[in-house]
């Protein structure tokens, strides 16, 4: 009996249970709700992914079996929304979890390939202008081209010897500085620094700031919480507001900075991979950062497609940092005098 057992079983890791052919699963034959259940979005969406990515995840292979683009596609979904690789998962569509993985990794990097296609700040004058009215409307804080924060995701130790990688609370995870617009669309996503690197000095190193200090718009600015410096090109709020008119800045500040904290409940409540419900990310950092910009490129698509703006808060790690980190002040004269006039100007 060794041997048939031996044949089944390889026969199972190969083409998943009951001997089903990769090409049995059609999204024609299931219903949304099956869909959006299993793999987290509806049928037009994944038809959207499928002729989005379906040249570059139609590699040519000797392989009579090659699994197709769509059925790779809704493996990766059904681990970005779920973070398991069940066996229930590869059984709905026909294949092992090896193959899962392998359909992960190939449709994680077609989907980081096209990052700069789906998040990026507008450039024409009129979409900025309409970002900056959309936040303006929110609380009332002019010149606001998005805000920023950063975020951790959990994943496994790269090994003993590296310390980088260890957050403030002793967990292995990635401090990942993103970038949103008043609807939760993200303009900038960097998701691979090091989780023992504090919020501040993510951003002193982060393409982010060379983009604005050298090519973004000089007549507006990001908002950032009190973990970062003011900057002429990012409003922090005031330490100790003593004025009317210092509480009312801060005030509008801090409602209009709660759009990120908003996107980040979103994308975790979505992405179950990241929130830690299912333990850490099991990858090296490298590849933790494409899964976790994969999920970024998902979240704006969504977005696109009027799928939920905003979804319910959910229990995870994916979590705001929450940096002990002294008041100081910025050096930065002439950052004190742009937000100076934007007291006087707006909020007296």
């Amino acid at each position: 009996m060794a041997v048939p057992i031996a044949v089944l079983d390889c026969d199972l890791l190969l083409y998943g249970r009951g001997h089903r052919t990769l090409d049995r699963f059609k999204l024609e034959d299931v219903t949304d709700e099956y869909l959006v259940s299993t793999y987290g979005f509806p049928r037009q969406f994944i038809c959207y992914l499928v002729d989005l990515l379906g040249a570059t995840l139609s590699r040519p292979t000797q392989r009579s079996r090659a699994i197709s683009p769509e059925t790779q596609i809704l493996a990766a979904l059904g681990f970005y929304t779920s973070g398991s690789f069940q066996t229930r998962m590869g059984d709905a569509i026909g294949i092992s979890q090896a193959s899962m993985s392998r359909c992960v990794a190939n449709v994680t990097e077609a989907l980081v390939e096209r990052a700069s296609q789906f998040i990026h700040f507008p450039k024409d004058e009129a979409t900025v202008q309409s970002l900056k009215d959309d936040f303006y409307g929110l609380a009332g804080m002019p010149g606001v081209l998005g805000v920023v924060d950063c975020t951790h995701v959990a994943i496994k130790a790269p090994n003993a010897e590296d310390l980088s990688y260890v957050n403030r609370k002793g967990l292995h995870s990635l401090n990942c500085l993103m970038v949103c617009d008043s609807r939760g669309v993200l303009l900038s996503a960097e998701t691979h620094w090091p989780g023992s690197l504090p919020d501040c000095t993510v951003l002193e190193q982060a393409a982010l700031t060379s983009q604005f200090e050298t090519e973004l718009h000089k007549d507006g600015w990001l908002l950032g919480d009190s973990s970062f410096l003011l900057r002429t090109w990012l409003m922090t709020p005031l330490h100790i507001p003593e004025t009317p008119a210092e509480y009312r800045y801060n005030m509008a500040h801090s409602a209009t900075h709660n759009v990120i904290e908003r996107t980040f409940r979103t994308i975790r409540s979505r992405f179950r991979c990241l929130d830690g419900s299912k333990g850490t990310l099991q990858y090296s950092p490298e590849k933790s950062s494409h899964i976790i910009l994969a999920c970024c490129v998902l979240h704006n698509i969504s977005l696109q497609h009027g799928l939920d703006v905003w979804s319910a808060p959910a229990a995870g790690h994916m979590e705001q940092s929450e940096e002990e980190y002294e008041q100081m002040e910025s050096v930065d004269s002439e950052a004190c005098r742009v937000r100076q006039e934007l007291l006087l100007t707006h909020f007296s």
